[in-house]
């Protein structure tokens, strides 16, 4: 099969590509911002860091699931006076005898407007004691059925965006050993990165590995998009005929 060269291209396949290239970087952009947004918080401090993807997988099995959430990802909707009472509720073995006086009318203010059975939002429903009493356990983490629903969506998803991106890339000039680097590469790193949420369920250590699969995976999509671009558009065609693409 043959492949253009990127000075062969017509106007037509430039701005095809030059418009799939811009949408995947935006799209890497959304995705990086939203992990930021999502995790930042899981060690109750602000940025990101690898306590936050730990606490995010493993868990902070010093507190309990809500805890960690009211202190993570939902506590820009909840105040801190209401927080500490929430908090102090759940460390006090979060007894039923408390939740309609004390807890319910917090989670009236804060949680119930989608944390219902109603909402149709497949949230889960804090407007009983027993709804919201699973989420006072130890926070072990995300669920083994949330990594593999998130692990297959990854898998099938991203190697297909690879694809199409490396079958971009590989018309560009450059040397072979770098260019074959840098569409193997992401492959790999997002095999990695999702073999390495189980282990980091099983060790919080491991956090670290996913975050550098996730900083290999940026690099190498970030270089294919920039090379790729550039050479769409101010590549020449050379004086002599191109030896065959490699």
């Amino acid at each position: 099969m043959s492949i253009h060269r990127y000075y062969t291209l017509t106007l037509s396949e430039k701005l095809l590509y030059t418009s799939f290239l811009l949408l995947v970087g935006l799209g890497y952009l959304m995705a990086t911002a939203y992990l930021y947004v999502t995790h930042e918080m899981n060690d109750t401090k602000p940025g990101l860091s690898v306590e936050d993807v730990a606490n995010s997988y493993y868990g902070n099995r010093s507190g309990t699931r809500l805890e960690a959430a009211i202190r993570g990802p939902m506590s820009g909707f909840i105040s801190d006076d209401d927080r500490e009472s929430m908090v102090a509720w759940l460390k006090d073995g979060a007894e039923e005898e408390h939740y309609e006086p004390n807890i319910k009318p917090i989670l009236t203010k804060t949680c119930l407007n989608c944390h219902v059975a109603s909402s149709g939002m497949n949230l889960p429903d804090f407007s009983t004691y027993q709804g919201i009493h699973k989420f006072a356990e130890v926070d072990t983490g995300m669920s083994m059925a949330s990594l593999l629903k998130l692990s297959h969506i990854h898998l099938f998803g991203i190697s297909i965006l690879l694809f199409v991106l490396g079958f971009i890339f590989i018309q560009c000039e450059i040397n072979v050993h770098f260019k074959r680097f840098l569409v193997v590469s992401p492959m790999l790193a997002v095999f990695v990165d999702v073999a390495s949420w189980f282990l980091t369920k099983w060790d919080s250590h491991y956090a670290m590995v996913v975050i550098a699969a996730g900083a290999v995976l940026g690099f190498s999509m970030a270089a294919q998009i920039l090379i790729s671009l550039y050479q769409i558009w101010f590549l020449k065609a050379p004086a002599t005929p191109a030896p065959p693409l490699k």
